[in-house]
């Protein structure tokens, strides 16, 4: 038997979040244990009952979705935070991502994407919106291209391509035929080498830059 998800969904709209919640609650393994209309309760909720994945609206009163992200993964890290929003312009994806989103979706996404995002996100797997991933690889080709890249080893460069791609490290030691220690110590030198904190970012990395597809 699989374990259970603990999920908070976080949005000012009352019948978003019954929308959602009535999709979620048909996964026999999906718990809801709490539910917020802006982010300030979704920090006071989240640190109370510490859910595994928290769907987070970004435009709410009192406190924003990109704030409440922040704050809660100060606190902790180990959360999974998914924003599902109608925005995808540029002051609102960065600074979603940089405070700690682990995937980001729209609200024209499907029942099934949103609930396929929320197990990959439990395996430790992000997921970035076409559109938005698009916009993010528009925006880059406008902009001075970083370099730091350039320092990264072949194999590195390979590894970083299937996080680009979302693959886990296990699916990456098989693909590539090596050992999971080994890659590992890869991801751990892609993340110095790229001045980057986590895994998404560098996936971001590799959108922006163009060494995903």
């Amino acid at each position: 038997m699989t374990n259970n998800v603990n999920l908070m969904i976080v949005d000012d709209h009352d019948m978003v979040r019954k929308g959602l919640k009535a999709y979620l609650l048909t996964e026999p393994d999906f718990r809801i244990v709490g539910e917020a209309s802006n982010g300030r309760e979704a920090v006071s909720i989240a640190k109370e009952m510490k859910p595994d994945v928290i769907l987070m609206d970004l435009i709410m009163p009192e406190m924003t979705g990109i704030e409440a992200t922040r704050e809660i993964m100060a606190h902790y890290p180990s959360i999974k935070i998914i924003i599902i929003t109608s925005f995808y312009d540029d002051e609102q994806v960065f600074p979603a991502i940089e405070a700690g989103a682990f995937s980001y979706l729209l609200k024209t996404a499907s029942a099934d994407e949103i609930i396929s995002t929320i197990r990959k996100a439990v395996l430790e797997e992000s997921v970035i919106e076409q559109k938005v991933a698009q916009r993010m690889m528009n925006q880059f080709r406008t902009k001075h291209k970083s370099q730091l890249h350039d320092e990264l080893t072949k194999r590195e460069k390979e590894v970083l391509l299937l996080i680009g791609q979302g693959k886990t490290n296990n699916q990456i030691a098989e693909e590539l035929y090596i050992g999971l220690k080994t890659v590992k110590t890869h991801v751990s030198h892609i993340l110095s080498k790229l001045e980057v904190q986590d895994r998404t970012q560098a996936a971001v990395y590799a959108i922006r830059n163009g060494l995903a597809r």
